[in-house]
């Protein structure tokens, strides 16, 4: 590990602690980071919106690979550089699936707006669905099924109850619906037992998020550092060449990659103490 060039790391679970705070030791290995030049990525599920709302703007942070690598944000110029979103036609054959299966689900708007979203409340909404629309509801619009909005979207989002075959027939279901898009499983960061379908383009990942920095810069494959907590985190760790997941990661994924502390025991600053020492 003594060419690293980028260390890329998730944001919930694995850089911020469970309070959604930053610990002394991730901010200061933050700073050694830029000192020896090492470009330091976010790569998360949250929108921008959300990754203000835990990360100031004075967080020593070179980029951020937002919305699961929907887009891709400057944070020391604060400007867009890229973002990927479902093509109309698609997204239209994805909003008359689920309204005609009867599933609830929030469409976001085109990225980078895509903190804003429609939602389709059915008959069968979980409380999961109902604790998210609650802490969004000042961003959220009422889909109406007669009146479909006639537009890109930046991702889906599908709530189910923990279950791992049903997840796997609906993804099955809904990436044969159209060949431009892509299902992603993540852990509810709301409650414990409910597994977040996220469908976006089928080129988005964290992982391609991160290399379309490595190839804005030159860096090399080889030269890439990478640590998660969570399923959405298995295409950024995919990608670089040195990856590591967090001790709290769902047991099924610890065997993967090698194992770091948890979030609350400062997992980033473990994870590049080879780098900077």
């Amino acid at each position: 590990m003594n060419n690293i060039k980028l260390v890329a790391t998730d944001l919930d679970g694995t850089f911020l602690k469970n309070d959604r705070t930053i610990s002394k030791k991730n901010l200061e290995a933050l700073r050694i980071l830029g000192e020896k030049d090492i470009v330091r990525v976010v790569a998360t599920g949250r929108n921008l919106k959300k990754v203000h709302e835990v990360i100031p703007p004075d967080i020593p942070f070179d980029y951020i690979v937002y919305s699961s690598g929907a887009g891709v944000f400057n944070w020391k110029e604060q400007k867009e550089m890229f973002h990927r979103n479902i093509i109309q036609s698609s997204a239209q054959k994805l909003l008359k699936y689920f309204i005609q299966r009867g599933i609830s689900f929030h469409a976001f708007f085109p990225a980078p707006g895509n903190h804003n979203h429609w939602y389709f409340r059915s008959d069968n909404s979980c409380g999961e669905f109902e604790k998210y629309f609650d802490f969004n509801k000042a961003y959220s619009y009422e889909l109406k099924p007669n009146k479909l909005p006639e537009t890109e979207l930046c991702q889906f989002l599908v709530i189910i109850k923990e279950d791992k075959y049903r997840f796997e027939k609906l993804k099955t279901e809904i990436e044969a619906i159209c060949e431009h898009i892509r299902v992603i499983r993540t852990s509810s960061p709301i409650t414990a037992g409910y597994i977040w379908i996220e469908i976006f383009h089928q080129s988005v990942s964290k992982g391609n998020g991160v290399k379309h920095i490595c190839d804005l810069l030159g860096i090399g494959q080889k030269q890439t550092l990478g640590i998660g907590n969570d399923f959405n985190d298995l295409d950024l760790l995919g990608f670089t060449q040195h990856s590591f997941f967090t001790a709290n990661a769902p047991s099924e994924l610890k065997e993967i990659y090698p194992h770091a502390p948890s979030n609350e025991n400062d997992a980033f600053a473990h994870v590049i103490q080879p780098i900077v020492l």
